[in-house]
């Protein structure tokens, strides 16, 4: 089969090059070459609407209208394709010359898709919102405004419907080998690499294993294990990252399937919150970098195509689409920036793919993917995942040469050869910076400034927590409540100035920590920094020492990992790795006296505070003071200037900052009318946020009521809370000014 494949893909060739030379054969007929098979999708199949597990629908959102732009429906589906393991849109691929080829030699793969848009095509803005599943779940419902999960359906998921309200069709595409399939969430389905002589590929993998509860008596590995013979395994157990491991005796643990290991005596449930680590070998590795190149098929036949080889109708060739804009958050972001690097914006006919990307909470990492034994549902944090290849160089869209690995490379490299770059906005929390080395994405790597590619912009959103606002008053394992401030309206604002952008019009220019503004603040190496950690010192950070909060300084730190002589053909020999002592520079934004960001982009909240905001947070209980990961935290401001004094807190107090309800709402209204005119929120934002932040003044109890405070309860903008009392004394000031936002 295979000299027979590579004999037909021989006689391709041979007869192009003859025809070019019009120099093959004894007589003058023309030499017809055979026809290569196509590549890229193949066939689509919608699911019928009365499909009992995922139906598409004529009508969705139960016939909710939004504007001008009517109804939408819903197409759910699976597409096919395959790919050419000699063309060179592919072959960057790890082990693709491994996988199982079909009798045209071609890779195939499949995927799940899921596409809301508008009923009328001619009704839409002919632009399409496409978001990488997260472990293929949708995570756009907060910035949407809406709701409904996985299957958005109701009238009431629709929600606000900012996406909706524009007429932009919205596109869901499997990518990602090990997502799950329930819960309408979608994925991609790649071929197991085989040994040239078709037998089973083995290799080291390593497992980091933590269950924040006290009943997992189970763990499921990535791969099947080459051995059920605990002897020939590792596992060990750690209460902290900075502990020595201990390990389990062979005696003490077992695999009860080949992918499924348990302690011992049977029902031992593993100890909550411990770092658990196992290392085996692993067999069959799926070739994951398959779906880089299908979420790049797919959209492209959405983009360019008609039909499907079958001739079924591409779903949404009738709304004439003329954007493609990618949206992301968190795990999605970091496969854009490699999908970005490895070359997947230019299609298989060299036809850019994407117009724009955006790139919410991804930091400068990658995703693991494109590696023999891949685990990209993996993600790195102050405690977790540091020892798989997520963040090897490079790490910024610049190109730079690395002085530790002494490469040159930059993830704009090869889309800028065959001019197929998007553009690009990489937003961070502050969590990122803290957890991931975000800076990295917008340092050299001695932690200089640099300044940004044409076609890419950077910002940090100040004082804020990964990806979404924490819950009122939330815990969790963390020693303090979360962070409950929304980066959303920031999101949206920006992704309208991405959008004007591709038109023409410039966006807000970056906003970073930087060293020439004096706002960056370095990490240090410690002791544990082998364990991807570091430290920044409270005194050059700025932070207050605020009674009852604890400041370890607890950063994530990028080290130069060796993952073994083939790592760069992407194959891991050393799983997990060794540290070679190399550590690419950090930095993180200042703080001002209260505790909050001086850098990026300062939402309202962080400009007039009523708490102490960062993106980092310390565990609590048996794990206190290592990383709470994903979780920032906020710090109520002191009320009064007594309550302040009695505890020795160093930052203002609310009622010495705002004297009275006029001074608090000149500060919030300020603050907001100068993010939108930076075009960091929408006017149509503007309200809804300056209402919840009077509120939330007056919530606190310390705000002297006046005049002002008793005409916005008269129309509406605010409300009594629970045992409050007027205080008239301050009269309204300028009364003038108490117009909304406009």
């Amino acid at each position: 089969m295979r000299f027979e494949q590579a004999t037909a893909r021989l006689s391709w060739a041979v007869a192009a090059a003859c025809i070019s030379l019009a120099a093959c054969g004894g007589d003058d007929d023309p030499v017809v070459a055979p026809v290569a098979p196509a590549t890229g999708i193949k066939t689509i199949t919608i699911n019928a609407t009365t499909d009992p597990s995922m139906p598409s629908q004529d009508v969705t959102f139960a016939g909710t209208t939004f504007g001008p732009v009517g109804t939408y429906r819903k197409i759910v589906g699976t597409a096919t394709g395959t790919l050419d393991p000699a063309d060179p849109h592919n072959t960057m691929i790890t082990d693709i010359q491994l996988a199982p080829k079909n009798a045209d030699g071609l890779v195939e793969y499949s995927l799940d898709f899921y596409i809301l848009t508008p009923s009328d095509p001619s009704k839409g803005n002919h632009k399409v919102f496409i978001e990488p599943p997260n472990r293929g779940g949708k995570q756009f419902g907060r910035f949407n405004g809406s709701g409904g999960g996985n299957n958005p359906t109701t009238a009431a998921d629709a929600g606000t419907a900012f996406l909706m309200n524009q007429g932009y069709t919205m596109v869901w595409a499997g990518w990602e080998p090990a997502a799950s399939r329930t819960n309408f969430s979608i994925g991609a389905t790649v071929p197991i690499a085989k040994n040239a002589d078709g037998s089973t590929i083995t290799g080291p993998s390593y497992e980091y294993i933590v269950f924040d509860n006290a009943t997992s008596t189970s763990y499921t590995t990535a791969y099947p294990t080459n051995s059920t013979d605990t002897t020939q395994a590792k596992l060990t157990v750690r209460d902290h990252l900075t502990d020595a491991a201990i390990t389990v005796p062979s005696t003490g643990w077992t695999w009860t399937s080949a992918t499924t290991i348990a302690l011992l005596p049977a029902g031992t449930a593993f100890k909550q919150s411990a770092i658990y680590e196992l290392t085996y070998t692993a067999k069959d590795p799926v070739v994951g970098g398959v779906g880089f190149a299908a979420f790049r098929d797919f959209a492209s036949f959405l983009r360019n195509a008609q039909a499907d080889t079958a001739g079924t109708a591409n779903p949404i060739a009738a709304a004439a689409i003329n954007r493609f804009v990618v949206w992301t958050l968190s795990q999605p972001a970091r496969f854009m920036n490699d999908f970005i690097w490895l070359g997947f914006n230019e299609d298989v006919k060299g036809k850019q793919v994407f117009d724009g990307v955006f790139n919410w909470v991804g930091a400068g990492d990658g995703i693991n993917m494109n590696y023999r034994f891949e685990q990209s549902g993996r993600t790195e944090r102050n405690r977790q995942n540091h020892l798989y290849p997520e963040a090897p160089f490079p790490f910024s869209y610049s190109t730079l040469t690395d002085p530790l690995s002494g490469k040159t490379d930059g993830r704009l490299v090869r889309c800028s050869k065959s001019n197929t770059c998007p553009k690009v906005m990489n937003i961070d929390s502050a969590n990122e910076y803290w957890v991931k080395a975000g800076s990295l994405v917008h340092t050299d790597l001695a932690g200089n400034d640099i300044p940004d590619p044409p076609n890419v912009r950077n910002y940090l959103i100040s004082g804020t927590q990964h990806a979404s606002p924490a819950g009122a008053n939330s815990l969790g394992t963390c020693q303090q409540f979360g962070n409950p401030v929304d980066q959303n309206p920031a999101l949206r604002a920006l992704w309208v100035a991405l959008d004007q952008w591709i038109d023409g019009t410039a966006p807000p220019p970056s906003a970073v920590p930087q060293r020439a503004t004096g706002t960056a603040v370095f990490a240090s190496t410690t002791a544990n920094t082998p364990l991807g950690i570091g430290t920044v010192a409270q005194a050059s950070l700025g932070w207050p020492t605020i009674p009852g909060v604890l400041y370890t300084g607890l950063v994530t730190v990028h080290n130069l990992f060796d993952f073994g002589p083939q790592f760069d053909a992407g194959i891991i020999s050393k799983a997990p790795p060794t540290a070679t002592g190399k550590v690419y520079p950090t930095i993180v934004s200042k703080v001002d006296s209260d505790g909050n960001e001086i850098a990026g982009i300062r939402l309202p909240d962080v400009t007039a505070p009523l708490r102490t905001y960062s993106g980092w947070s310390l565990r609590s209980g048996a794990w206190a003071n290592d990383g709470c990961e994903g979780t920032g935290q906020s710090v109520a401001l002191p009320t009064t200037k007594v309550a302040r004094t009695a505890v020795g807190d160093p930052r203002l107090s609310i009622e010495e900052r705002y004297p009275s309800f006029s001074a608090y709402y000149f500060a919030v209204k300020s603050a907001i009318d100068d993010f939108v005119a930076k075009r960091f929120m929408l006017r149509e934002d503007a309200q809804d946020n300056l209402n919840r932040m009077l509120q939330a003044g007056i919530s606190t109890g310390a705000i002297k009521r006046d005049g002002v405070y008793k005409d916005l309860l008269r129309k509406g903008m605010v409300h009594e809370p629970e045992e409050a009392s007027d205080d008239d004394s301050a009269p309204a000031a300028r009364g003038s000014v108490l117009q909304s936002v406009k």
